[in-house]
C-alpha cells in the first residue's frame, strides 16, 4: 500500500513510537509518505528524528496563498463535496476551544492534502492522536481523499472528548485505534454504540532487536530512573517529593524537559536533593538505553496516560517498573510479578516502592526484570502490532 500518515508536529523528542511504526510498515513493503502541520519546535536531538524531518512535507509552510488556491481547486472539483466537509468542519468548531475560524484553517489543511493524496495515489491515510491531525484526515477523506483511520493516545483527547469531536470522527473513519483495552472503552463512552466495532485495538510497539542481550542489574547504589515531558500530567513534582520521603540512598535520573522544569528545580533545591536528582534534558535513543542499563528500576509516577512507551523499552531492557494504577498500565505493568503498582499521587506509596528496589535482592529484581521482559515482548513487538495495523487499512 501506499499510505500517508497526517500528522500535527512531527517528529517531537517524545513521540519515537510514531517513527518505530512508520518504519515497521516501511520495511513490511508499504510506502510512507509524511505530512505534518509544522515543524518541532524544540532541537531534534536525536539523528533518527532528524533523518524524519527532511523525510517530512510541512503543510503550513506551503504558504496561506497554497493553500487557499487548494481548497479553490477543490470547490472547482466538487462543490458537494466541499458543502459537506465545510458543515463538519462547522460542526466541529461550534464545540471546539479552538473555535470555526481555525477549523476553517484545517479545511484549507485537508484540501492540500486531499490534493496531494491523489496526486500520489495513496490508498490510506492514517493520523496520530484525535486532535487536529485527525480533523484534517477526516476533512480530506470528506473532500475526496483516501479512507482514513487514527491513533488516539489519551490522556489529552479523554480531557475533552465532545470539544475534539471524537464521536464524529470515529463515525467517518475506516477505523478508529486505542492503544490499549482501557482506551477501547473511554472511545466506547463517545461513539455511538453502532461504531463500537471500527474501534481496535493496537498497541504501540518495541523494536526487539534493540533489546536483544540486556544488560545484567549493576551493582552498588540503587538507582531509578524517570523518562518523560516534564509537564504536570507526569508526576515528576510528586516524584521529588517521594524522594525526600524514602528511607534508603536511591537516586534519581529524571531524563526529559518541559514547561515545569523550573518548579522541579526548585523543589530539588528546597528539600535539598542536589545530590541525588540528576536532570538531563532530552537526550537520544543511545543515552536513554545507557541510562536504563545503569538503573535497578523505571519510575513513572504518572497521573495521566496512555500506556507509556518508556515503560515499554524498561520492560524490554529487562528492568522493573514503578508505575501508577491509570488507563492502560495496569494491562502491562503486573504487580509483585514485575515491579510495582500504587496509586496515582500517593507519595508515601511512591518512597515505599523506591525504598522496595532498594531492599529486594539483587536476585530477586533481576527475575522480576525478565519477567518483564518476557511479558513486553509477547504483547508489543512492532512488527506484530504494525501488521495489525496494515491488516485493518488493508
Amino acid at each position: 500500500m501506499k499510505i500517508a500518515y497526517i500528522l500535527n508536529t512531527y517528529p517531537q523528542p517524545s513521540q519515537s513510537f510514531i517513527r518505530r511504526e512508520i518504519r515497521a510498515l516501511e520495511a513490511q513493503g508499504h510506502e510512507v509518505l509524511r505530512f505534518a502541520m509544522r515543524r518541532a519546535e524544540v532541537p531534534l536531538v536525536d539523528a533518527q528524528d532528524r533523518a524524519e524531518e527532511e523525510k517530512t512535507e510541512y503543510v503550513l509552510a506551503e504558504g496561506k496563498a497554497a493553500l487557499a488556491a487548494a481548497l479553490g481547486r477543490a470547490v472547482r472539483r466538487d462543490m458537494t463535496e466541499v458543502r459537506e466537509a465545510l458543515k463538519e468542519a462547522m460542526a466541529m468548531g461550534a464545540v471546539s476551544e479552538t473555535g470555526r475560524l481555525r477549523h476553517l484553517i484545517y479545511l484549507a489543511e485537508a484540501a492540500y492534502v486531499a490534493e496531494r493524496c491523489r496526486a500520489e495515489s495513496v490508498s490510506h491515510a492514517h493520523a496520530h492522536f484525535g486532535t487536529n491531525a485527525a480533523t484534517v484526515a477526516m476533512l480530506s477523506h470528506l473532500l475526496g481523499g483516501p479512507k482514513f483511520s487514527f491513533t488516539v493516545h489519551g490522556p489529552e483527547e479523554f480531557d475533552a472528548p465532545r470539544a475534539l469531536a471524537l464521536g464524529r470522527k470515529i463515525h467517518h473513519s475506516d477505523f478508529t485505534v486505542a492503544i490499549s483495552q482501557f482506551g477501547r472503552s473511554q472511545l466506547c463512552r463517545w461513539a455511538d454504540p453502532a461504531d463500537w466495532e471500527r474501534i481496535k485495538v493496537v498497541h504501540c510497539g518495541i523494536e526487539p532487536e534493540k533489546f536483544i542481550d540486556p544488560a545484567p542489574l549493576p551493582k552498588g547504589p540503587r538507582r531509578v530512573v524517570a523518562i518523560g515531558r516534564l509537564v504536570e500530567q507526569k508526576g515528576q513534582l510528586a516524584l521529588i517529593r517521594a524522594m525526600a520521603e524514602t528511607t534508603e540512598p536511591v537516586h534519581l535520573t529524571l531524563i526529559g524537559d518541559g514547561e515545569m522544569r523550573g518548579d522541579i528545580e526548585r523543589l530539588i533545591a528546597e528539600l535539598g536533593l542536589a545530590k541525588r536528582v540528576t536532570l538531563t534534558g532530552w537526550v537520544d535513543e543511545a543515552r536513554i538505553r545507557a541510562e536504563l542499563e545503569a538503573a535497578h528500576a523505571l519510575v513513572m509516577p504518572s497521573f495521566a496516560e496512555g500506556l507509556p512507551m518508556v515503560v515499554m523499552e524498561a520492560m524490554a531492557a529487562a528492568r522493573p517498573v514503578i508505575a501508577t494504577y491509570i488507563a492502560g498500565t495496569p494491562e502491562l505493568v503486573q504487580n509483585g510479578q514485575t515491579g510495582w503498582m500504587v496509586s496515582a499521587g500517593d507519595v508515601a506509596a511512591l518512597a515505599a516502592a523506591m525504598d522496595s528496589v532498594a531492599q529486594t535482592p539483587l536476585t530477586k529484581l533481576s527475575k522480576m526484570g525478565m519477567a518483564a521482559r518476557a511479558r513486553v515482548l509477547a504483547r508489543h513487538d512492532v512488527e506484530v502490532e504494525a501488521e495489525k495495523l496494515a491488516s485493518w487499512m488493508r
